[in-house]
């Protein structure tokens, strides 16, 4: 490999919110990556602290090329440079539409378990938290759409947060669910607002489906959520875009975003998205083929050491979705349990949802040496916590 992802980077001491824990623990919770970015940002961010002035920063037409050419190349999705506005983050872009293009009281809907912000970005801002939970069938996840269409029928509820893909499962939704969610969302004039900051992240072999490529109907009636952050880890940027097609919505959330003060570039973030949509898709590339060696390294494991958890089917992300519903009612007691036993720090799954109560999320994007060192941790907690669970039950 070009690339060397087995470098054990070392994030202790740089603020960092992943790993500002005790010294003993590991954890593998947030999703960020422990890898460097790849070496042709990290060249551009040079360039850029090299020139020594960081005054206030436009963005030029260079960064609307590269979220063109990166869509249309990797995704087939022809974007028209006005549809995209800048934003210093997907959830920051979230917040900001549920605030502009909705109101207080009314329903927002989620299908969980669903990434744990979302739930933040709408109670915050006075708005009703309205789930439909997708269907698990002690295997893999699908939609209710019986449910979904009760709920979005509802007079109340005016937009829709669509994960896509979807965090914390790993599914990619295919082009007819998609359509089908555009569907009825449009039959009850409910908004989509999908957040596609895990696109990049699939198994060699495997594509997303933009929900804005499936139908007219779904691009005049959806906000998508872009960026580089996840799939060459520069969350710390404060770079993304938002795509809106439609003119009347892209008009409102563009002042929401501006009301919000988060439609200003910090001096590096134009710069580092151009050079990972420019110049990062051989590193990119090789990034794919080691996380999923890692998340087949996951499942093998548990398979052999550690067979009553269940790794949920993923083919996107870095995320794991552990089933521990053998071995524990609340999956928070069992994470917090190997937490303090052996200082491997996942997260609990009903931060996703109540739904999620009997799940721990895995996050695997990390050298394969410290993957397996965690696995061993959780494989030693998982021991000791059966075993007081037996000797209780005695």
């Amino acid at each position: 490999m070009r690339y060397d992802f087995d470098k054990m980077t070392d994030r202790r001491g740089t603020g960092s919110l992943k790993w500002d824990v005790p010294e003993r623990e590991l954890p593998m919770w947030v999703a960020d990556m422990d890898f460097e970015t790849a070496p042709e940002i990290v060249e551009t961010l040079h360039g850029r602290v090299g020139h020594g002035v960081f005054g206030y920063s436009v963005v030029g037409e260079d960064w609307y090329r590269a979220y063109q050419g990166w869509w249309s190349r990797r995704h087939h999705l022809e974007i028209e440079a006005e549809w995209l506005v800048f934003c210093t983050g997907v959830v920051p872009a979230i917040s900001s539409a549920v605030r502009k293009l909705t109101t207080v009281g009314e329903n927002v809907l989620v299908q969980t378990p669903v990434y744990n912000i979302f739930f933040n970005s709408i109670r915050n801002n006075g708005r009703n938290i309205l789930e439909s939970p997708l269907v698990y069938n002690g295997r893999e996840y699908a939609i209710d759409f019986d449910d979904l269409e009760e709920k979005l029928a509802n007079p109340q509820t005016t937009l829709m947060l669509l994960c896509n893909p979807h965090n914390p499962v790993g599914k990619i939704w295919g082009r007819e669910t998609l359509a089908r969610i555009g569907e009825l969302c449009a039959k009850h004039h409910v908004l989509v607002l999908s957040d596609e900051i895990h696109c990049d992240l699939t198994d060699p072999g495997y594509g997303y489906v933009p929900f804005a490529s499936v139908s007219e109907l779904c691009r005049e009636n959806s906000v998508t959520c872009l960026a580089p952050t996840k799939a060459f880890n520069l969350a710390g940027l404060q770079t993304a875009a938002v795509m809106v097609p439609n003119p009347v919505i892209r008009h409102k959330l563009e002042r929401g975003l501006n009301t919000d003060e988060v439609a200003e570039p910090n001096a590096f973030a134009v710069g580092a998205a151009v050079a990972a949509f420019e110049k990062g898709e051989p590193w990119l590339e090789e990034l794919r083929e080691y996380l999923a060696e890692n998340k087949r390294c996951v499942r093998g494991f548990l398979e052999q050491r550690l067979p009553r958890i269940k790794v949920v089917p993923s083919r996107a992300t870095y995320l794991l979705w552990l089933d521990c519903s053998a071995i524990a009612e609340d999956a928070a007691e069992l994470a917090g349990f190997i937490r303090k036993d052996s200082g491997l720090y996942l997260t609990e799954g009903a931060e996703y949802g109540a739904c999620g109560k009997q799940f721990i999320r895995l996050n695997a994007a990390c050298p394969r040496e410290r993957l397996k060192d965690g696995l061993e941790r959780l494989a030693k907690s998982v021991s000791a916590w059966e075993a007081l669970e037996k000797r209780d039950f005695m």
